[in-house]
């Protein structure tokens, strides 16, 4: 490694262009005429002096002044004899004279909190054994391919007896073995960013290159990811470039004047949240950002990012009381710099990782938010659907009673669903701050609310989009999620918490063994309305299909506790079927109205088909049909997108 960065860099760098800046920025083991040490380099344009402090020379920067390497203000120093894991800050001479002490941008390491100093760290030599993982994701389309993602705040998920955390290497076996067993796909992890308060979960980062000393090392981390591999789980960060805590030994004013952020107030200040906004007008600040988002897949291999609050970043006075909009130069309220840098960060991640995931978690309506750059959209390939997730609390909140009014909060998600890349999210934000658990949002007494849990998640399943479920859901956690405690696992010593929890596992399985599930998730084809009309009785019926045009999978959702005994359905072929599942079966703590043996179909035209089915229809339940064997192909039945009444 070179003691002082190298011009091409540099230049790089301040164009916005360098995707791997942590490689010249920050501190790095190196050696200097047979003297081993570390190469500290820092961007501070606004300084008039920087020095490097820490343990090696007591906190006194006085013999460690950095030199300015470049115009646009980097500063570098090889300081001999330090060695990894030991302390240190920049020490700032502001224009002003004043002195600043900050962590380093592009610390690997941080002191465990409340300590703020970074620590030197070599990120080099863990070997990594998830090679098969890496090739078998290389080999398949993330579009045709199961996605179940079950989301984990580390520090709440499970606790010690004493309350002490679990620490990467212990979750790499206690937490992974679980999300196995229960079926998912994927772990989606809060952002794991060095960050000073537990309460912001995250969300307001200090050390964005820093994976949080909590829970342990770098390399415990790696470990942990490693471990996720190797049983066939993808890991998911959540990633936050909108914004960045005030914290005096951050990134605010990080050489006494804004730099990060924009120099006006009104474009920097998040006053919802109170943090600042990330100045997407500087190259600097665009190479910091991109390069952070590669860093977390080229040093600890997460195969993908959940960007929050994209809707923050697409428009200027997102969460602004009207007195302190702005308008862009063109008159409008689109972040201009925002969006260019959300194309640019997703052109260049599918550059260098083409099956990596990035899914934005947008609440507006802004369109093309899946679509290729070059055809207008903005080039993520997954987005939440915020949409579908506020209609269908909604709609359970809504005592079942009254639901036949409220039909179209059911339906109207499949006017859109093939509109982009969804995500169905049910997520930490739906079940915290007097909101409610999932399980505690369901009206009635408590078996109605267990019923109508199960008949969510059953609708959720068979809906086209893959799936998010926070950590808790799975089991029917009654409180809401409590952020300084661990979730309420003792609730597995009831029977009703645990049928709910054998549920969500058997369902899980369920769908990662039929495609008809998630092969066609994003076409058309893939989905057809039955009967979306029966609004007086709250049921819906519609079939998923996989590529093979007769695995066909028929979904019959009943959101009224009444029992039908006898309800006919249109199928699209004449033959047998099975009930391949059903929510009110007696070990999941439903009534057990089963439809048990073969069901054959009549010659009775019925929902515009051929063929029909009577079958039971238990009380707030989702049942999953199949068909085993056809007589007739279908006629009149083909896969086609159906229309529902808003």
């Amino acid at each position: 490694m070179s003691l002082i960065p190298g011009p091409e860099d540099l230049y790089l760098f301040h164009e916005g262009n360098l995707f791997r800046s942590y490689r010249m920025l920050g501190a790095h083991l190196a050696e200097s005429e047979g003297e081993r040490g570390v190469r500290f380099a820092v961007w501070a344009p606004h300084a008039r002096e920087v020095r490097v402090v820490g343990d090696f020379n007591c906190w006194d920067g006085s013999g460690h002044v950095m030199q300015k390497v470049s115009t646009w203000g980097v500063w570098s120093l090889f300081v001999p004899n330090v060695r990894e894991g030991e302390y240190y800050k920049y020490e700032i001479v502001t224009s002003a004279g004043t002195l600043l002490y900050k962590a380093d941008p592009y610390a690997f390491w941080s002191e465990l909190k409340p300590g703020t100093a970074s620590r030197i760290c070599s990120l080099d030599g863990y070997e990594w054994t998830d090679r098969e993982w890496q090739s078998r994701k290389a080999s398949q389309s993330v579009y045709r391919s199961p996605l179940n993602i079950y989301e984990v705040h580390l520090g709440t998920w499970k606790k010690k007896p004493d309350g002490a955390y679990y620490s990467y290497r212990e979750l790499a076996s206690e937490l992974v073995d679980y999300v196995k067993e229960m079926g998912y796909t994927h772990i989606e992890l809060l952002p794991l960013a060095e960050h000073p308060y537990d309460r912001s979960w995250g969300y307001q980062a200090t050390g964005y290159y820093s994976v949080t000393s909590r829970f342990g090392t770098p390399k415990d981390f790696m470990y942990f990811v490693d471990c996720c591999h190797r049983a066939g789980i993808g890991v998911i960060m959540d990633w936050v470039p909108g914004h960045f805590v005030k914290d005096e030994h951050g990134l605010r004013q990080f050489d006494g004047q804004p730099l990060y952020e924009h120099s006006d107030p009104t474009l920097a200040e998040k006053p919802e949240w109170g943090t600042l906004a990330f100045d997407f007008s500087k190259p600097e600040v665009v190479s910091f950002l991109i390069s952070n988002a590669l860093f977390w897949m080229d040093m600890y291999h997460i195969d993908g990012l959940r960007v929050d609050a994209v809707a923050s970043l697409l428009y200027l006075n997102f969460g602004k009381p009207r007195e302190q909009w702005v308008k862009n130069v063109d008159g409008g309220d689109e972040n201009l710099d925002a969006i260019a840098f959300l194309k640019k960060l997703n052109r260049t991640v599918f550059s260098c990782y083409p099956d990596a995931l990035m899914m934005a978690e947008d609440s507006t309506a802004w369109p093309l938010v899946t679509s290729p750059i070059d055809a207008g959209g903005l080039g993520f390939n997954y987005k939440w659907n915020m949409g579908w997730m506020n209609d269908m609390l909604k709609y359970m909140e809504t005592d079942p009673y009254f639901r036949h009014g409220s039909h179209g909060l059911l339906t109207f998600s499949f006017m859109y669903a093939f509109s982009e890349n969804y995500v169905l999210p049910l997520s930490h934000d739906e079940v915290v701050h007097g909101k409610k658990s999932l399980l505690n949002k369901m009206p009635g007494d408590y078996w109605r609310k267990f019923a109508n849990l199960r008949v969510l998640f059953g609708y959720m399943m068979g809906h086209p989009g893959k799936k998010l479920l926070f950590m808790g859901g799975e089991f029917g956690q009654f409180d809401e999620w409590k952020d300084l405690d661990d979730l309420d696992w003792e609730m597995l010593g009831y029977d009703s918490h645990r049928s709910m929890h054998r549920y969500v596992r058997d369902l899980n399985q369920l769908y990662l063994r039929e495609p008809a599930l998630w092969e066609l998730d994003h076409q058309p084809e893939g989905f057809a309305w039955i009967d979306p009309h029966d609004q007086r009785q709250s049921v819906t019926t519609f079939m998923r299909s996989s590529g093979n045009p007769e695995d066909v999978l028929v979904i019959v959702c009943n959101f009224t506790p009444v029992y039908h005994a006898k309800y006919r359905i249109g199928v699209p072929f004449a033959g047998e079927y099975v009930e391949l599942f059903n929510s009110d079966a007696g070990e999941y703590g439903g009534s057990g109205k089963l439809n048990e043996g073969m069901l054959r179909t009549d010659t009775i035209p019925w929902h515009d088909r051929q063929d029909s089915l009577h079958i039971s229809l238990p009380p707030l339940a989702a049942v999953i049909f199949k068909p085993v064997k056809i007589k007739r192909k279908r006629t009149n039945a083909t896969m086609r997108r159906g229309k529902a009444d808003a």
